[in-house]
């Protein structure tokens, strides 16, 4: 009895320690909610996946019709089909906020928590990119066609691997099977990806506005930040709905209304709309094998910035050129998302070349300005 006792009275002070007296810094800003808002995200995307997994059938005669039997028959099937459908929307909204704050006030410095996020960033792409083959529509069908053989550009073992992933030699019905598979699977993966940039979070504390050590003033976590984080839950969930019963359809692709059709080519191929700044810069590469590396790069690039990143502050807030610079790129991020729905034509595939090569570029010359006003200010 008294082993068990201390047992529970252990696991509480784990979770007191790690929620309630959590040491935080006393300036963090409503930017940091996002982290929490991700939480919710992933919640809702495990909860709501587990009930349509209950009625999805993964054949590709199916597929389609059991997508409209859960939207038409099943009870509140619709508000859970729309709930997921969204939920990836905001997913990626959040976390690129998330990712976009931490470049912005330096949270890349604390180096194990970033690059584990680097991580779920990739896995949660991934894991998006399988469950948008699901509902074996016109775009979904053509969009895991292109993505797929992109593997092919591997050097000897890229068509194999290419027909491995399908199953056969070309997408079909083996590849739904298994896209659904991961798809359910994976995002237990990523809770505990999620546990260990925790981990790794508490270890060295959060970040702060000024991007400097913050352990001389810091505050318990409860209730300073829980009721900031339940009024950020409240906003956001406010709009999401707002979304879901006004605009449910509005962020996704038309061509996904009709089921898929090997047979026809849609006149466009784009993936959904989170994914359209890698894609952007994916076909600006006229090269295949150069696209494929140039999409990959595109958010491994992340990874540099613990180790490139070396400067007297972290935050942006004390260096005016790289502020400008990077609202600069932060606005060639949404330029490419736009410019990944035109067509691959003149001007639209100039200005995607130009973008790309101003959004690497960024990672090494924001650096390098930021040590130009470091030695400035000396």
């Amino acid at each position: 009895m008294n082993k068990s006792l201390l047992k529970k009275n252990q696991i509480l002070n784990l979770l007191g320690n790690s929620l309630i007296y959590l040491p935080s810094p006393v300036n963090i800003s409503l930017w940091w909610n996002f982290g929490s808002l991700l939480g919710l995200c992933l919640m809702i995307q495990i909860i709501s996946g587990l009930f349509l997994s209950m009625h999805y059938i993964s054949n590709i005669n199916y597929s389609f019709l059991s997508i409209i039997h859960i939207i038409q028959d099943v009870n509140y099937g619709w508000l859970m089909r729309l709930i997921h459908l969204n939920g990836a929307s905001l997913f990626f909204i959040c976390i690129y906020l998330h990712i976009g704050r931490g470049m912005y006030y330096g949270s890349f410095k604390l180096k194990n928590t970033w690059i584990m996020g680097v991580l779920i960033l990739l896995l949660l792409m991934t894991i998006a990119f399988l469950g948008y083959v699901l509902p074996w529509g016109q775009m979904s069908f053509w969009g895991a066609t292109v993505i797929t053989n992109l593997f092919s550009t591997i050097p000897y073992i890229g068509y194999m691997l290419v027909e491995w992933l399908w199953g056969g030699f070309s997408v079909n019905n083996a590849t739904l099977n298994r896209f659904y598979t991961f798809h359910f699977l994976t995002p237990f993966m990523l809770i505990l990806f999620v546990l260990f940039h925790l981990i790794f979070l508490h270890e060295s504390g959060s970040n702060n506005p000024l991007g400097v050590n913050s352990d001389f003033y810091k505050i318990i976590f409860h209730n300073y930040y829980t009721f900031k984080d339940m009024l950020s839950f409240t906003y956001i969930l406010f709009m999401f709905f707002f979304l879901i019963f006004e605009y449910p359809y509005i962020l996704g692709d038309p061509e996904n209304f009709i089921i898929a059709n090997p047979m026809v080519t849609p006149i466009h191929i784009q993936p959904e709309w989170y994914f359209l700044f890698a894609y952007t810069i994916l076909r600006s590469i006229p090269n295949k094998l150069g696209g494929a590396i140039g999409l990959v790069t595109s958010i491994m690039i992340l990874i540099i910035m613990p180790f490139l990143y070396k400067t007297k502050f972290q935050s942006l807030m004390f260096y005016p050129l790289n502020q400008i610079y990077f609202w600069m790129f932060f606005y060639s991020f949404i330029l490419l998302t736009w410019l990944g729905s035109q067509p691959i034509e003149f001007p639209f595939l100039k200005i995607s070349q130009y973008l790309t090569i101003f959004y690497f570029l960024f990672y090494f010359l924001n650096f390098y300005l930021m040590k130009l006003w470091d030695n400035f200010i000396k």
